[in-house]
């Protein structure tokens, strides 16, 4: 029989048994060790030498209380080396937009995933948690991104958080994407083809060959080759936050490459799109849009511009990405075979080509179901 609060047992066998607390798992079940001995002198003096030297170990392993907040800007600091400028910019944006204001000041070990879950569902239903009007679910699954690769960094730093989020997430509605019909376009490409400026020249090229808002801004006259018809892509420009302590401004402009590898790609151009690029003559390395080597437009007015552009050709509520979905959908109208549309729109695989970007029109439904006849 052990003696009054000493783990210290007799054996059948007649020799002394110690047991003590080695250490405790994630879910805080304590794991033991064993010390034996002839007599229970010496596995009391075992037995406390091995409990001294395991309180040693897990005061030392044990991480001092941290704010979250203090684990969020760590976390972003170890990103900015393996992320691009705008994504670094986007995280900042997020989490001291979001996250810090909302729980900026709760101690790491009191997070846990019953916290987490609330969090989100209360950023859905009314934003921040002092404001109201619920964010969307395209924001908020980017919140909780961050808010679980935080987590992973936290644990595998060894501090004092335990909850296990993958069961947690943000179910995305599908929007909605507007393509522009035939009879759109064609009203479109005439109000673009007369008295042809290089505004208008950068909405054609986005229309006929699916590039983005922020690729066309980047497009310099070096990067379209007029002797064989390409076209290169290989930056992009975004408007983001200035997170540099001594900026003045809250935004900058940035031209960096594209968003993915896949996305720097060459591009043939169609015959008449390249007869509209002969008539304009200017140094390589001036910008399409102006014509300037020290001027640009950026996207945030190239969108502004295309608006107008839209009230004149009597077109309905579209933006500028809808030129991407209409090109995309336009090629499989015509046959496109569908991993050279996906290389052309520089998707990564076909899939993204397939799921995003190819809508499939009342007229293509028809033709298709007028295939269909009775087996008989």
């Amino acid at each position: 029989m052990s003696r009054k609060g000493e783990n210290i047992y007799r054996r059948k066998d007649g020799r002394w048994e110690g047991r003590f607390i080695k250490n405790h798992d994630v879910q805080g079940k304590a794991h033991y060790g064993y010390v034996y001995g002839k007599t229970y002198a010496v596995v009391r003096q075992l037995l406390r030498e091995k409990q001294g030297q395991a309180s040693i170990i897990l005061n030392e392993s044990k991480k001092p209380s941290v704010t979250y907040q203090s684990i969020l800007t760590s976390w972003l600091e170890t990103q900015r080396i393996n992320i691009k400028e705008s994504t670094y910019a986007k995280y900042y944006q997020i989490i001291y937009t979001h996250i810090i204001p909302d729980m900026g000041t709760i101690n790491a070990e009191r997070i846990t995933a019953k916290l987490i879950e609330r969090y989100i569902s209360q950023l859905m239903e009314s934003g921040r948690i002092d404001k109201k009007g619920g964010l969307s679910s395209k924001t908020t699954s980017d919140i909780l991104t961050i808010i679980k690769s935080s987590i992973e960094y936290a644990k595998y730093n060894d501090y004092p958080i335990q909850c296990n989020l993958n069961k947690i997430c943000v179910r995305q509605s599908k929007k909605e994407i507007r393509v522009l019909s035939l009879e759109e376009q064609q009203r479109l490409t005439i109000v673009l083809m007369q008295d042809t400026d290089l505004i208008k020249f950068g909405v054609l090229l986005s229309l006929y060959t699916g590039i983005r808002v922020g690729e066309v801004c980047a497009l310099k006259w070096d990067n379209l080759n007029t002797e064989n018809g390409i076209l290169s892509i290989k930056e992009t420009m975004q408007r983001i936050k200035d997170t540099s302590n001594h900026s003045t401004v809250k935004t900058k402009i940035v031209i960096t490459e594209p968003k993915s590898k896949c996305s720097v790609r060459e591009i043939p151009l169609p015959p008449f799109i390249l007869t509209i690029a002969k008539r304009f003559q200017y140094s390589n390395n001036a910008f399409i849009l102006t014509g300037e080597k020290n001027k640009y437009i950026e996207p945030r007015t190239m969108q502004n511009r295309f608006k107008l552009l839209i009230q004149e050709s009597q077109i309905y509520d579209a933006n500028y990405h809808s030129l991407r979905h209409t090109f995309a959908t336009r090629c499989v109208e015509l046959g496109f075979e569908i991993k050279t549309l996906s290389e052309i729109l520089g998707h990564s695989n076909v899939n993204i080509t397939l799921n995003r970007y190819v809508h499939s029109s009342l007229g293509l439904k028809k033709e298709n179901m007028a295939k269909v006849t009775c087996i008989s």
